[in-house]
């Protein structure tokens, strides 16, 4: 007797004291199975054989086989997923961020054959060509993570290339706002001026430019002296939209104050005497049209050099509410609630300021209180 079998896969040539490992390679092209044959000197070799053929015939089988570049998934991806998915504002800097950066980087190479260290040599080329900022390289790695684990669910890849890739560091910048002295100073030199309302509506409540552009009158609650941050008003590209808030988070109720009521009151009668037709706009430009947010900011920073005032965009009028309410003494969390962020913690990442501030008037309090 030559040869028995000893285990599944495996037998025994009692003549010749060696092992067989019968290992099955699938069929051939006219149907019939092929087999291979490997001899070991002991058992425990033919065993771990077999294990280790098995292994790699499994990672054979279930390895994508495609000839896609990362050009071809992007395009996929943006189709099938992303557009009918996401906002249009999101698609558009998705698609700019593509077109401009990624293909032209790394577009060409097989989706299979993206490593993390084209990727990192990608952030690194990027950067110094195009002089982007950590942050908006950020954008960059978010968008390949996103794509690339798409890819995977999808099973055109095992593994995304960007769990091993370093992130780009992303840099906090800091908050524009005005002190409260410099807030009056303000809105004194920006009375009976088209723009008094919007100064007042981002500087003492704390409105997005975008909510304010976006802000329609069906908003306003005289009665219940409120207005309902439901909506905003986002421009991408030479396009403007108006769409859901930024978060759910940022769908909030706002109390009036006596001076914004007023102001909102005489813009109300302004557009009932002027207009022939009622806008649902409470914020119109020069052309009585509902303002673009960033038409909007170039007025504001306008009015602000023209005056020599201190240098602060629209929207550090939003940083200046929050900075003031701080100095009131109202607590990180209320302040955030205000203005629309999920948590606390995002309040005071964005304000670290504030943060700073609590910290001094805690150490004064502790400092005098051992004098």
């Amino acid at each position: 007797m030559a040869r028995k079998t000893v285990e599944r896969n495996i037998s025994y040539d009692d003549i010749r004291k060696i092992y067989y490992v019968s290992m099955d390679l699938g069929k051939d092209k006219e149907g019939k199975r092929v087999k291979r044959y490997q001899t070991y000197r002991t058992l425990y070799a033919a065993r771990a054989g077999l294990r280790n053929f098995l292994l790699h015939r499994e990672q054979e089988l279930n390895t994508p086989k495609h000839s896609l570049t990362l050009a071809d998934w992007l395009e996929s991806w943006m189709d099938t997923i992303v557009r009918p998915t996401r906002a249009e504002t999101t698609v558009y800097g998705y698609q700019k961020i593509i077109d401009n950066h990624i293909l032209p980087g790394l577009g060409h190479i097989p989706l299979l054959a993206l490593s993390p260290m084209d990727i990192q040599q990608y952030y690194i080329q990027v950067q110094q060509s195009a002089n982007l900022s950590s942050n908006t390289l950020r954008r960059h790695h978010d968008l390949l993570t996103s794509a690339l684990r798409s890819a995977v669910r999808q099973d055109k890849l095992l593994h995304s290339p960007m769990d091993r890739v370093e992130p780009p560091r992303a840099k906090q910048k800091e908050a524009s706002y005005l002190r409260p002295e410099e807030l009056k100073q303000l809105y004194t030199l920006l009375e009976g001026h088209p723009l008094e309302l919007c100064a007042k509506l981002a500087g003492s409540l704390g409105m997005r430019r975008e909510e304010i552009c976006g802000l329609k009158w069906d908003c306003v609650d005289y009665e219940r002296r409120v207005l309902c941050i439901r909506e905003a008003r986002t421009a991408y590209g030479a396009t403007v939209v108006q769409k859901e808030t930024k978060t759910r988070s940022s769908v909030r109720t706002l109390y009036i104050p006596d001076d914004v009521a007023r102001l909102l009151q005489d813009e109300q009668e302004r557009q009932a005497w002027r207009l022939e037709e009622p806008s649902e706009f409470v914020v119109l430009d020069r052309k009585n049209l509902p303002y673009s947010p960033n038409a909007l900011s170039l007025a504001f920073t306008r009015f602000v050099r023209q005056h020599d005032l201190p240098r602060v965009t629209l929207h550090g009028l939003r940083h200046s509410f929050a900075t003031v309410a701080s100095f009131q003494g109202v607590p990180l969390f209320d302040i955030g609630k205000a203005l629309g962020h999920a948590t606390p913690a995002t309040t005071g990442k964005i304000y670290t300021h504030l943060v700073d501030h609590t910290h001094e008037d805690t150490l004064m309090k502790v400092s005098d209180a051992l004098k």
